[in-house]
């Protein structure tokens, strides 16, 4: 009798340790499959540039730039001031657009050379006069529609192979554009890829001197071209300090 209950005992033990076992098997399942449903959204979400944003921009490439407030809104102000407010609403352009931070970056560094030298410094975008704005401005337009998809490649160790491409902005200022394909997984060329944006200072020397602004999203289509957006990175707005000054020094005079 008292082994039957001893048995009977164990066989309770038995079973109720293999309902444990297999409730927490399938609570671990049913997580890992949680996870990984999770993990798929994410990559699909990668896969599909961020996954819901939408490029396309139903206005023209100024009313873009002025929907973006501490971004492009500075910059939306220096094209009216340069009288390019028409371009940028109904010209077909490529806008490798500098933020905000650029402008205002490179007035905190004018102002004390300004100051040295006994000049009225700059207290609002005006003080700037619109030649020079639009000068420095159209380094960063390209006549027509270009997409990513539409640079070649570069690589900056095959540059015999993949040296991407030099091409004149409006006013004729040579800059070397190209697609950078990034490695994945130790794989060369299978990861993403992303924009390179370089000024070149001496045409003569066309591989001295680079002076690169980041790509920081691209492809932003509003109705009447392409924006690619610039991420500040120190470099001045113009990509040549020097000569900006100089042109609002001597404006000053």
């Amino acid at each position: 009798m008292v082994e039957g209950k001893y048995a009977s005992f164990k066989e309770n033990i038995i079973m109720k340790n293999y309902i444990l076992k297999y409730f927490s098997g399938s609570f671990l399942m049913i997580s890992c499959l949680v996870i990984l449903g999770l993990s798929s959204c994410n990559k699909d979400d990668y896969y599909t540039d961020g996954g819901k944003a939408d490029p396309k921009f139903n206005g023209s490439i100024l009313k873009y730039l002025e929907s973006k407030p501490g971004d492009f809104d500075t910059v939306a102000q220096v094209i009216k001031i340069a009288g390019l407010e028409s371009m940028f609403t109904t010209e077909d352009i490529t806008f490798f657009a500098p933020n905000d931070r650029f402008i205002k970056e490179t007035i905190r560094r004018l102002n004390p050379d300004l100051r040295f030298r006994f000049l009225d410094t700059i207290k609002t975008l005006t003080d700037i006069k619109p030649a020079i704005w639009q000068k420095y401005l159209l380094r960063y337009v390209f006549k027509g529609k270009y997409k990513l998809a539409d640079f070649p490649q570069i690589d900056f160790d095959l540059m015999n192979t993949f040296p991407g491409q030099n091409y004149f902005s409006y006013n004729n200022t040579v800059f070397n554009i190209g697609v950078i394909y990034n490695s994945a997984n130790g794989v060369k060329y299978i990861g993403y890829r992303e924009l390179s944006f370089h000024f070149i200072p001496d045409i003569s020397k066309p591989l001295e001197g680079w002076r690169r602004a980041f790509v920081s999203s691209s492809d932003i289509q509003p109705n009447n071209g392409v924006v690619h957006a610039l991420a500040y990175n120190g470099v001045d707005f113009g990509f040549a300090y020097y000569d900006f000054y100089q042109d609002v020094l001597l404006s000053k005079l």
